[in-house]
This record gives C-alpha cells, sequence and structure tokens, in this order.
C-alpha cells in the first residue's frame, strides 16, 4: 500500500500575526513555522496503518519553497520513509490541488491522505479538488480511517451524527481528531531523518487563479460596559442597537 501525506507548513499558533506594509502578504519576520496540526493526524495515521500490515511506504508531499524543509524533515523523523517537495509557494487552493493530483498521478499513490484544512486559511478545498482532478472519491473529514486489503472503512462527521463509509483504493480523505494521537519524533527517527530521500520537484499547470486584495486584522476588542442589575432595560437596548446579538 502506498500513501500520499500532504503537508502544509503553517505559522504556530501562538504566533502574533502582522501584514507587509501594504497588507498583500504575511509577514513572515520572526514566525516560528510548524507542520499544520490537521496534518499530522493524517501523516500518524498513515504510518500506524503501514506498520499494522508490515508492508508499504509513506511519502510526504509539500508545496513550498526551501523554507519548509525543516517541517518536511520532522515529517520523515516522525515515520515517513520519503519526501517530496514541489518547488513553488502555495498560491491558492486550485494550485496546491494541482500540485498534488501530478504527483499523485505519477507515483501511483494508493491512498491520499491531508488534514481537513490547513489552520491559517481554513479553506477545506483541497481535498475536494484533488479528488476531483484524480476522478477518484473523497471523503470528508475522516475522523476514523481502517484498512482492510484494498478495502477502506472510514467515520465521518456529518450535520447530527457520524456516517460510515467504505471505499476502495484509490481514494482521498482529509482527517481530523480523534483519528489518532499524534507522535514526536524520538531521537532516532531524527537521526534517519537526515539520510532519508527529499526529491524537489517543479510545479506544474497554470499560475494560481486568484489574488490577494488585501489582508485585514479583526477590529480591537472594545472596553466593556458595565451595567446595573437593576438597568435590565438599558442592557437590551444595548444589545439590540450596538452588539445587535439580539
Amino acid at each position: 500500500m502506498k500513501f500520499l501525506v500532504c503537508i502544509s507548513n503553517v505559522p504556530d499558533t501562538t504566533t502574533k500575526i502582522a501584514f507587509t506594509p501594504d497588507n498583500k502578504e504575511f509577514n513572515k519576520a520572526g514566525v516560528q513555522f510548524v507542520i499544520n496540526p490537521w496534518d499530522e493526524y493524517a501523516l500518524t495515521r498513515a504510518i500506524e496503518l503501514k506498520e499494522a500490515a508490515g508492508s508499504g511506504t509513506v511519502t510526504v508531499l509539500n508545496v513550498g519553497e526551501a523554507d519548509t524543509e525543516p517541517n518536511i524533515r520532522k515529517a520523515l523523523a516522525i515515520g515517513a520513509d520519503d519526501a517530496i517537495r514541489v518547488n513553488a509557494a502555495p498560491q491558492d487552493a486550485y494550485f496546491v490541488a494541482e500540485q498534488i493530483a501530478a504527483v499523485a498521478k505519477e507515483g501511483a499513490y494508493d491512498v491520499i491522505l491531508m488534514g481537513k484544512e490547513s489552520i491559517d486559511y481554513n479553506g477545506f478545498q483541497v481535498h475536494g479538488m484533488v479528488g476531483e482532478m484524480l476522478g477518484i472519491p473523497t471523503v470528508a473529514p475522516a475522523m476514523k480511517l481502517d484498512m482492510s486489503g484494498n478495502t477502506a472503512t472510514l467515520e465521518r462527521e456529518i450535520e447530527g451524527g457520524k456516517e460510515i463509509v467504505t471505499v476502495n483504493t484509490p481514494f482521498v480523505a482529509s482527517c481530523q481528531q480523534p483519528m489518532c494521537e499524534p507522535r514526536i519524533p524520538n531521537m532516532r527517527g531524527i537521526m534517519t531523518a537526515r539520510t532519508k530521500p527529499l526529491k524537489v520537484v517543479t510545479a506544474v499547470g497554470e499560475p494560481a487563479r486568484t489574488t490577494v486584495a488585501e489582508y485585514a486584522l479583526p477590529p480591537k476588542k472594545q472596553g466593556v460596559k458595565l451595567i446595573d442589575a437593576e438597568n435590565a432595560g438599558e442592557l437590551i437596548k444595548l444589545l439590540r442597537n450596538e452588539a445587535k446579538v439580539i
């Protein structure tokens, strides 16, 4: 079984967000980048399934420039066998999906996994696009994934409950908790990651279909207004006219 796990390079969740002076780009200065947390579920589960089967490979794929390689090496340290980096900035969801689909088609992977979304843009788009480009089923978002031969059983969250589906390989699935417990690289994994193959390939297809007009931070929180308990009418008025929540 050949697994392809797609990972994004995203700012740490504690990062203070800032933009360039023209508000058209995220300011990376002083920012610590990590593997997208949702993608860690996909990576760990792929490794677990490979280990349970006693055979197979797990390949990590990232669409990004050279500065993403430390986190690609971290994914190799966690347990992936090899890695591919598409040498291009991830400009928009369609562009990224196009790169993933091209790599997946060339490598004839059985299972393509990724997180349900990246924590920076929360687009929830790439998995569906990849499945459509490859003409194979997509299951999203998956909370559980088990394999029996070439058949997968997945559990996903739906409105008001859960749904259990089965699908034959090849397929795409996006992952979320509680699929597994993400792994932390151990010393042996960190040492072996240095020698594992990391292939850099050129991007394919057209440039991004979308461009950023402007980024903007949320408005600053306003001060709290205290209303006497006896003045419920004033409270209701403020909630209706200022806060606009009723």
